[in-house]
């Protein structure tokens, strides 16, 4: 399967965020085209490698629903990717993602109905 999605990502820091985006790809996990916005990582390096560096996320979107996920980055090669078993996770994440209808959630609370009652066991 040769899937590649377009992605949001958030590099946080102590004290400023920086937002690039990039292509994920589904097979591999391998995270392709990152473009920061208002960000030289040429002149300043991967915000990954700074003292103030704390972590990075991504977010698949569709319409006003996404799924976030973490994603890890190889400092010696710069390379930005989402770990096999994360992948594995988004995987089912983002198909449910992509065919609700608009306006649909997985989550019957948040649609503002009610859950279904656990079952019980019979005694």
């Amino acid at each position: 399967m040769d899937l590649k999605l377009p992605i949001t990502i958030t590099d946080e820091l102590t004290d400023e965020v920086i937002h690039s985006t990039g292509m994920l790809d589904l097979a591999s996990g391998e995270i392709r085209s990152v473009e920061y916005k208002d960000y030289d990582a040429d002149r300043l390096g991967l915000p990954a490698e700074r003292e103030d560096y704390e972590f990075t996320s991504g977010a698949l979107s569709n319409g006003k629903k996404e799924v976030e996920f973490g994603i890890q980055v190889n400092l010696a090669t710069g390379q930005y990717s989402v770990t096999p078993n994360e992948l594995l996770e988004l995987k089912g994440r983002a198909a449910k993602l992509f065919t609700l209808a608009p306006g649909e959630t997985t989550r019957p609370e948040a649609a503002g109905k009610k859950a279904a009652p656990a079952k019980r066991k019979p005694h």
